[in-house]
């Protein structure tokens, strides 16, 4: 399974991480685990699964947080990223061996049996810390409610962009007099752009990088044009499969289009050629820290609204409490004031790339002036999800059945509209089953 962007923790993110990290007044201090303060009265436990630039990010708020509150040690691990985290964390959940706090995309929390696997927030407890429901998105606040009660805490939203070079959109005249791309409305102002851009682009390089043949991303753009065209994947009672397969070969011709037409390479490094010149790649935001670090003259948007409609595929990192069955007491407010400083002091992570969840954070003068961070901000507006069911989320069931099958239209080893049929049979058949995790199917799974 093909992992986020630039491999998405390899490429000089860690140079970013800690220039950004640096850059807020923070200091990346080891491991983070090696400051554990042994005089603390309290101590947490903490997984995460920031393994790459981001994680020096993380590591710089948690030695603030340490420092702020000496009585608080702090036992932070970070775990590979993806499904073998998903994997452990549900293994410790269920053997009562469960960290205090724990860092969940929050498509996967339907899937970890909320109330089972997944103990609920304390209300009266986040409050205390300065947590209020009116300061997140009412939109990313539902995704975090199960059965009426909050099984995780939003500290971001991760979008996928369109990045651009400006110097080599400023010779094929597709900047504006702001110095940002032109806005592009459809897809015949769309392949334009390319068109025009490709007339300037040095030989042996791509128009646009797509992660063609990445189940991952494809998978993620195609969430993102079909939310575009209004497309549904299941009725509001998750007892019917509603999807759209007109609209659905409508976008896997779009995709598809990209590798017959030339503009995209399958098997193309995406991020090193763009940092080579290449005009344009798509991927997440958690990219920033590497373009900027390679010191290119670039900008990121949300992806082009080609369909008429503003949509761009995002997930948010959220923090969750895994079931302890002795869940309470002194650890217990301690996992949740660690929760609630991260959130509320995210600026550094803000500065990464990734949008905050906290909207005073959001909305703040210092966050409004970090570029390119100011150009694709909307994305919180206009967040394309995955259906709230037990099987979807970040490399989750749902991804790892349709993503092939969309990566597949693209590469030309299936017609659009017969990927469309066959991803309309694997909602039916996902529909149907039940999770592993309680035995129940999406209808008979929590609501919000």
């Amino acid at each position: 399974m093909g992992r986020p962007g630039l491999n998405r923790r390899q490429l000089i993110t860690g140079l970013g991480g800690a220039a950004v990290a640096g850059s807020f007044g923070f200091a990346a201090l080891g491991s983070g685990a090696d400051a554990l303060a042994s005089s603390a009265a309290t101590r947490v436990r903490y997984w995460n699964l920031f393994s790459g630039g981001d994680g020096y990010n993380m590591i710089a708020m948690l030695d603030a947080f340490r420092k702020a509150n000496p009585g608080i040690e702090v036992k932070d691990s970070t775990l590979q990223w993806g499904s073998p985290y998903y994997t452990k964390l549900a293994m410790a959940a269920a053997g009562s061996r469960a960290p205090d706090l724990s860092v969940m995309h929050l498509g996967r929390v339907p899937g970890f049996a909320p109330g089972r696997l997944l103990d609920p927030w304390n209300m009266e407890l986040l409050a205390k810390y300065g947590i209020r429901q009116q300061d997140f998105d009412p939109a990313l606040w539902k995704r975090a409610v199960v059965d009426g009660r909050l099984y995780a805490l939003p500290l971001d939203i991760h979008a996928q962009l369109s990045f651009y070079r400006r110097d080599v959109l400023k010779k094929a005249g597709l900047l504006g007099d702001d110095g940002r791309i032109v806005p592009i409305t459809s897809t015949e102002e769309w392949f334009d752009a390319l068109k025009a851009a490709r007339k300037v682009t040095r030989k042996g390089l791509q128009t646009v990088g797509i992660h063609a043949n990445d189940q991952n991303f494809a998978w993620w753009f195609f969430v993102a044009f079909y939310a575009q065209l209004g497309g549904r994947y299941f009725d509001a009672a998750m007892k019917d499969v509603v999807f759209d397969e007109d609209r659905a070969t409508e976008v896997l011709e779009f995709l598809r289009k990209h590798v017959t037409d030339g503009y995209a390479t399958a098997g193309a490094a995406d991020g090193e050629q763009f940092m080579n010149g290449s005009p344009f790649v798509w991927e997440g935001n958690w990219s920033v820290p590497v373009y900027s670090t390679a010191k290119i003259e670039y900008g990121a948007t949300p992806l082009p609204p080609v369909f008429g409609r503003q949509a761009t595929h995002a997930e948010s990192h959220s923090f969750v409490l895994p079931h302890q069955a002795d869940r309470g007491g002194a650890t217990n407010e301690a996992a949740h004031r660690l929760a609630a400083y991260v959130v509320k002091n995210a600026l550094a992570w803000a500065a990464g790339g990734h949008i905050p969840a906290y909207t005073p954070t959001l909305g703040s003068a210092a966050y409004r002036k970090l570029t390119p961070q100011n150009e694709y901000v909307s994305a919180m507006t206009h967040q394309a999800t995955e259906p709230k069911a037990w099987f979807a989320g970040s490399t989750g069931t749902l991804a790892a059945r349709i993503g092939p099958v969309v990566a597949a239209s693209s590469l030309g080893s299936a017609k659009p509209a017969a990927a469309a049929h066959r991803m309309k049979n694997v909602l039916e058949q996902l529909l149907a089953m039940k999770n592993p995790m309680d035995g129940r199917t999406a209808a008979q799974g929590g609501a919000a």
